[in-house]
This record gives structure tokens, C-alpha cells and sequence, in this order.
């Protein structure tokens, strides 16, 4: 039923042109259609049931996920929902989950989760950014970069410094701060794939007591635990792109005609399209795979393990299935008028983001 409605949504109203009218408006997303999806109810997917939420399975979160992919839908789904709602449950205490869920699933609420900074490399542990306690509140100093939503989040997740050096796994807590406190410089900026991110630069910001989310410098486990069900999300998301490709490829080699026949007959092509095929089933297996281990009561270290084996793999059928596509559509396959070449982006996009293959195959041997 979850995957109907939002196969019907995309279908009646998020067409390649809409998508193009959205991307061009002041905020690059419809906050029209981000009503809508709190109407529906999609925004309480990523939420337990003791959160008045959906349920919290990464495996919902995968089937809802696989079909934004498919048209590329550029709502901030993600940060707000994913990350930032995500370490609310998380951390947050049942005060704090009391005053800002019901927001965030009504849709009243945008957030962003600003973890990444220059020198981090993907590593959560990598942190910067200090807080200091001073009476009752801490003063903020530093500098994050690429947060996804980062230029229309009304409250901003951030992970901070609280104690030990720069890479210590122990002292980071997370802090939620109002995006227009005073000493917040935020630079936006558009990505490749057409999505809006910002770098932002804390300088004495003052955030109050309160605005701490869990156990001072403890934070790092729920960091690691909802990147990663982020992870799944995006590799679904990925796997409903590299489907659109696909189809789309398939199509259009049986109406190009090459010496008066459709290059579809063409025996090379025909093996490169299995081959494609392959990729597709592939990655959609191993994310499933992840999001059944995160579902499940297996050891933390294991969950960690299939999240990075499911990034690896997902990450390589993004190369083979998007160079293939844009390969056989020739010249067009790269111009802003084709939704393929736009599809190509946002899956180049999501190889990158949270940590590409090379880092998630490093990762698993570690973790092994």
C-alpha cells in the first residue's frame, strides 16, 4: 500500500518537467508537495511506534525510498525525517521527542544534520567544531560543510566537540540549534544532482542547556546508527534511479535505428542491457539485505558491515548502469533536456554521499 501511494504520486504529479519547474523555484523543493506528504503520512515512515510514527523499519523506509528514486523526487525527505529525525529519537528525551516529532510528521518543521567538515573524510568521529559549557548554555565555534538542507532548515542538528582531541570516538554530543541564532553564517549553495546543501560556519554561538540531545560527549553510537539507516535510504533510492535508467535505455534502443534497424537487435547491446539488468538486481538485493540486518537484534558491528557492503555494491552498479545508459543514448544522454543525464547525476551524487565505495570497502575489512 506505502509503495502504491507513492507510485501513484510520482506518476499524476512529479513528471520530468515538474521536477525541472521545482528545482528552478527560490527553494529548489515544492513545499506544497512536502504538505502533501505529511498528509499521506510518508514523513512518519522513518518513526518508531512509540513515537506515534510509522513503524521505524528500514525496510518500509527502502520501499518508499526506491520509488523517489525512480523520478528523482528533490523534497529534503532525508535530512528532515532520516538524519535530523532520527537523532531526535535517538537522543532526544521524552521532552524534547514530545515538542518536535509531532512537528517534523506534520510537515510545520525542516531540519538538517550537519556532521561533515573539511577535514573529515567521512569520518563522524572527525570533529572540530567545539562546545563549550558556559553557565547555562554552550558556546559553539567552527565550521560544517555539505548539509544536505542546510539552507531552509528551521533547526540544525549539530555534532560538536564537547571534550578529548579531534578524532577521540569518545566527547561528541549533538546539539539542536535555531538555523537564525545569531553568530550562524550559512553559504548555499546547488549540487550536481540538483539538490540544495549549505556550508556553515558557527562563530560564539550561544545555544541553551537544554538544546543538548542525550549524554554529553556520548553521541557517536546514535551518530553512526542513523547515517547508517541513511545509507540504506539512499542506496533505495539509488536502486529506483539505476531501475529508471534501465527502462529508459531499453526503450530507447528499440526506437534508435542504426543502418535501417533498431540498435535493440544488436547482439553487443543486448549483452551490455543483461548486464545492466544484473547490476540493477544485484544492488537492489544487497540494500535489501541491509535493511533486514538493521531491522534486525544482530550485533551492531554486523549491521555496520552489511550497510557498507550494501554502499560498495550499490556504489559500483552506479558506474556500470549510469555509464552504460548515458554510452548508449549517445550525445543526448548528458543534456539538461533528457531526464536520463539527470539521473546519471543524482545516482553519481549518492555514490558519494555518507562515504563512496572505496571508503565503505575499506570500511567492512575493518569492521571485519
Amino acid at each position: 500500500m506505502l509503495q502504491d501511494s507513492v507510485q501513484k504520486f510520482v506518476h499524476r504529479h512529479y513528471s520530468f518537467d515538474t521536477r525541472k519547474e521545482i528545482l528552478a523555484s527560490a527553494k529548489g523543493f515544492s513545499e506544497e508537495y512536502w504538505q502533501l506528504f505529511a498528509e499521506l503520512g510518508w514523513l512518519t515512515v522513518p518513526f518508531k511506534a512509540e513515537d506515534d510514527g510509522f513503524g521505524g523499519l528500514a525496510v518500509d523506509l527502502m520501499v518508499l525510498m526506491e520509488e523517489f528514486g525512480k523520478s528523482m523526487v528533490v523534497e529534503p525527505f532525508v535530512p528532515t525525517t532520516v538524519l535530523g529525525g532520527g537523532l531526535l529519537s535517538e537522543l532526544g528525551s521524552a521532552a524534547q521527542k514530545a515538542e518536535w516529532l509531532p512537528q517534523i510528521m506534520a510537515g510545520s518543521v525542516q531540519l538538517a544534520c550537519a556532521t561533515a567538515e573539511p577535514d573529515s573524510r567521512y569520518n563522524l568521529a572527525s570533529v572540530g567544531c567545539t562546545a563549550v559549557s558556559k553557565g547555562d548554555s554552550w558556546i559553539v565555534n567552527g565550521q560544517k560543510i555539505l548539509v544536505l538542507n542546510g539552507p531552509d532548515a528551521d533547526q540544525l542538528l549539530v555534532s560538536v566537540r564537547t571534550s578529548g582531541a579531534v578524532r577521540d570516538a569518545d566527547g561528541i554530543s549533538v546539539l539542536m540549534i535555531a538555523a537564525n541564532t545569531p553568530g550562524i553564517e550559512r553559504k548555499s549553495y546547488t549540487n550536481v544532482d540538483g539538490h540544495r546543501a549549505a556550508e556553515i560556519t558557527f562563530t560564539n554561538v550561544s545555544v541553551p542547556a537544554d538544546r543538548l540531545l542525550g549524554a554529553a560527549g556520548k553521541a557517536l553510537p546514535a551518530l553512526e546508527y542513523v547515517t547508517d539507516r541513511a545509507i540504506v535510504a539512499v542506496c533505495a533510492e539509488a536502486v529506483g534511479a539505476l531501475d529508471s535508467l534501465l527502462h529508459k535505455t531499453v526503450e530507447y534502443t528499440k526506437t534508435r535505428k542504426q543502418f535501417g534497424t533498431a540498435i535493440a537487435t544488436f547482439q553487443a547491446l543486448q549483452h551490455r542491457m543483461a548486464d545492466m539488468f544484473i547490476e540493477c538486481q544485484l544492488a537492489r538485493s544487497v540494500t535489501m539485505m541491509a535493511a533486514m540486518r538493521l531491522d534486525s537484534d544482530v550485533p551492531a558491528v554486523d549491521k555496520m558491515r552489511a550497510v557498507s557492503a550494501a554502499k560498495s555494491r550499490v556504489g559500483k552498479a552506479i558506474r556500470k548502469v549510469g555509464q552504460e545508459a548515458v554510452q548508449m543514448h549517445g550525445g543526448i544522454g548528458i543534456t539538461d533536456e533528457l531526464d536520463v543525464g539527470h539521473l546519471f547525476k543524482r545516482v553519481t551524487a549518492i555514490e558519494t554521499l555518507f562515504g563512496n565505495s572505496d571508503y565503505h570497502t575499506a570500511r567492512f575489512a575493518r569492521l571485519g
